[in-house]
């Protein structure tokens, strides 16, 4: 059982008492838009006690998400049809004060559905048309209202229009080409609601209260984290000498790992998370300055030792991939055939003599090829970010 219907009074007053179709709403008298009002009042508070003790009277959690969903369902059905009761008439005709009470009280039991008993909800459901117009309107409402005070701050300011615009993108895709869930609403009411409490600080640090935020959130948009590591190269490229650079970037990155983070959500959920991404970012980093830091000493003892030796040596191009992940990227060119040779084995045997990395400066050909059988999914993931980088520039060229 889904529990009994404690909607009927509202359900009546929208489909038939406010609906011009099947009464004269339009001839209400102004007595009567009051009593009105304070009715719905009234049966907001009812019905909002009523669902609160269906929920926790049921043992059964089938059954719990069962009544949720309906009430849900039912609600937005009746949002929308008190929606299009308000359009048919003129903005300042007496039934309108009535018509906006039962809209105010559908959309707080829609919030308290959508607050208290979140996990019993389909979040990646599609939203209905009408209350997603409704909900689009209220959210970028609340964007504009937060741009006032987000103007007084010139260093947020780039953040926040970022945020800004990519929301608008989000909330204006056409439903042929996007659908939006109510996933997708709750993060960027979330989002909202973050920005709007947000307490600016003028503690100097390298990640402002807004990154928290946005780091807690998941917000793995591409224009933020191209910002966000703008940002941290130009911190650490403001000193000279290889060795600050590193100490300053392993120092950035404890920070950000030190910050909390909201675990299952995103707010692109095809993207792969933001802590992935900069995380990916960090290490790149960090191999080539480590690089950077060992040629600048290594190099002279080896000559110092043994020049002959020095002379004889091939020409390595330095990867900042790990031995496991460009194995990864050798098999894989290997069985698409993108290089031509006898067998894997010579694939290896004719390209490893020639490269190295910042930990390795000689590589064996045999061990590699037996590393490209046993892939981690961490050399996996970077190898897969790696080559979507890649393609990215060669879209640029």
């Amino acid at each position: 059982m889904c529990g009994g219907y404690v909607l009927e009074w509202l359900d009546t007053l929208v489909s038939v008492t406010l609906n011009p179709e099947k009464s004269e709403i339009g001839r209400i008298l102004p007595e009567d838009v009051n009593k009105l009002h304070n009715l719905i009042i009234q049966e907001t508070d009812k019905v909002q006690g009523a669902i609160k003790s269906l929920v926790f009277s049921l043992n059964d959690e089938a059954a719990i998400r069962c009544a949720i969903k309906n009430y849900r369902s039912s609600l937005v059905s009746l949002l929308d049809q008190a929606l299009e009761n308000k359009v048919r008439f003129p903005e300042n005709s007496m039934p309108i004060p009535v018509l906006d009470s039962s809209i105010t009280c559908l959309e707080e039991l829609l919030f308290l559905i959508e607050k208290r008993f979140t996990s019993y909800l389909g979040i990646d459901e599609r939203v209905p048309a009408t209350y997603f117009a409704l909900l689009k309107k209220e959210l970028l409402k609340r964007l504009t209202r937060s741009a006032r005070k987000y103007r007084e701050q010139d260093y947020l300011l780039p953040v926040f229009d970022i945020i800004v615009h990519d929301v608008q993108i989000l909330l204006n895709l056409p439903p042929d080409k996007h659908t939006h869930t109510f996933r997708e609403m709750f993060y960027i009411t979330d989002l909202c609601l973050e920005l709007e409490s947000l307490e600016f600080s003028n503690a100097e640090t390298i990640y402002t209260t807004l990154d928290e935020v946005l780091i807690r959130l998941n917000f793995n948009s591409k224009a933020y984290i191209y910002n966000f590591t703008q940002r941290i190269a130009a911190h650490i490229n403001s000193v000279d000498q290889p060795s600050e650079k590193m100490e300053r970037l392993l120092f950035d990155l404890k920070s950000l790992k030190q910050l909390p983070k909201k675990p299952e959500i995103a707010f692109l959920t095809q993207n792969v998370a933001l802590l992935k991404q900069l995380d990916n970012w960090f290490s790149q980093e960090i191999f080539y300055l480590e690089k950077r830091i060992h040629h600048a000493i290594v190099p002279l003892q080896e000559r110092k030792r043994k020049p002959a030796d020095t002379e004889k040596k091939k020409d390595k191009l330095l990867s900042i991939l790990s031995v496991d992940q460009m194995a990864l990227i050798l098999k894989a060119a290997d069985d698409l055939r993108i290089v031509m040779a006898r067998s894997l084995n010579s694939v290896f045997k004719n390209i490893v003599p020639y490269l190295s990395t910042p930990y390795q400066e000689n590589i064996s050909y045999d061990s590699m090829r037996s590393k490209s059988y046993s892939a981690e999914t961490r050399d996996k993931e970077i190898v897969i970010e790696t080559l979507q980088q890649m393609i990215k520039k060669i879209d640029e060229y």
